[in-house]
């Protein structure tokens, strides 16, 4: 495996060409990736087949095949001086192929446990034992033996695929055992994770980045709101989640990150459970191996975004720790927002973008689908209160609910 190296911006390569970094993916964080490693006057190369893929229609280079492709890895190894993925479930494989020849942060390794709920699950009973916060109570399903022995404990509980969920997609609540096998059923007896369903009282999601030489920084403890499975609402200012739940969050999420021997951004989510205690247990709930849609607020009220710690990562820059310097709300922008009364309409984005501190980010999707991310909206200001109001009054305008 090729080890990451000092790749600075706008240096120029021994073939005569300035220095590109590559991604594996061709959507909004590809997209944002590639715009932050444009700034800081890098290259940029995206491997995606989707000829109107977010990311490669900004970037310098589209390689427009798929991810298993071995024409296309070749041409992105080829062009490429360092290459990352903005995707968790790219091919491992094909990030171990890349990675013969040129660094890559994330390694496949990493992404792999990321990309396996029952691996994942193991990773983090791994880093419980360490000192760091474990997962809820689970077990793991691939065999009819497996159906048979779980516990009367973990019911009900939420059925998850172990592989290729997200959003919400694959994943089943079940109340008994009658529901748990025909779930099971349902899904086509894959492999999967059942989950004990807790009570819950907050989602919380920390990102960190790390570099080769071990150094993590982190942004701050993120509060989330999930609506059907997608990310709908973040918040982050100071006090917004207690000082001891976050501390617990941060560091282990670095002990995760060390744990997996990670090089890049990492996004780890959290349950805050009722337990009795003032503000509630801890408990982790998954991960992602890459930026992540609740650290989009990074870019506006930080001063260094997420997709920025991603390109210093992977060039082997200096890691510097991440400042708030506003209070911030992001709104997920989904494509629902585009419909009304099922008649096609254009969101008020005039009224919205005539508040105070609002800054919205469009991805270039082409087309609007009910459930699909289709950009994100950053509200900053200098006190909660203030920057609380204006996202209540962007959501009214978009016919979002309310959180508050």
């Amino acid at each position: 495996m090729s080890a990451i190296k000092t790749l600075l911006p706008g240096s120029v390569m021994p073939e005569g060409r300035l220095v590109t970094l590559g991604v594996m993916g061709g959507g909004q964080l590809g997209r944002m990736f590639v715009q932050a490693a444009q700034e800081m006057g890098y290259y940029t190369a995206v491997l995606d087949a989707d000829p109107a893929s977010p990311a490669g229609l900004v970037s310098h280079f589209h390689i427009q095949t798929g991810y298993e492709d071995p024409a296309g890895l070749a041409e992105l190894a080829a062009r490429c001086d360092a290459i990352t993925t903005e995707f968790e479930n790219v091919p491992a494989p094909s990030l171990q192929s890349l990675a013969a020849t040129r660094p890559v942060a994330p390694a496949a390794s990493a992404v792999a446990v990321a990309q396996d709920r029952i691996a994942e699950k193991a990773h983090f009973v791994a880093c419980a034992k360490a000192g760091g916060v474990g997962p809820a109570p689970h077990a793991a399903l691939e065999t009819a033996a497996d159906l048979a022995a779980v516990g009367d404990e973990l019911l009900p509980g939420i059925l998850k695929t172990a592989r290729l969920g997200y959003d919400g997609k694959g994943q089943a609540r079940v109340k008994d055992r009658a529901e748990l096998a025909a779930a099971w059923d349902g899904m086509g007896r894959v492999a999967c994770v059942l989950e004990k369903m807790l009570p819950l009282k907050a989602e919380l999601s920390v990102i960190v980045a790390r570099g080769a030489d071990d150094q993590v920084v982190n942004f701050p403890v993120q509060r989330n709101l999930h609506r059907d499975g997608i990310l709908a609402v973040t918040e982050v200012f100071d006090g917004n989640v207690p000082a001891e739940l976050a501390e617990r969050a941060i560091a282990t999420t670095a002990t995760v990150a060390r744990q997996l021997g990670y090089v890049g951004v990492l996004c780890v989510e959290y349950f805050v459970i009722d337990d009795g205690s003032e503000h509630g247990g801890l408990v982790v709930n998954e991960m992602a191996p890459r930026p992540h849609n609740s650290g989009h607020y990074t870019i506006n009220a930080c001063d260094v975004s997420q997709f920025e710690l991603q390109v210093h990562a992977m060039a082997g820059l200096p890691l510097v720790q991440p400042r708030l310097h506003s209070p911030t709300v992001m709104l997920n922008l989904l494509g629902d927002l585009w419909f009304q009364d099922g008649q096609a309409i254009d969101p008020p984005w005039a009224q919205i973008l005539a508040l105070p501190g609002t800054h919205l980010h469009l991805y270039g999707k082409l087309e609007a689908r009910k459930g699909r991310k289709m950009g994100h909206l950053n509200v900053t200001g200098a006190s909660v209160e203030q920057v609380q109001a204006t996202a209540l009054r962007c959501a009214e305008l978009l016919g979002m609910a309310p959180w508050r």
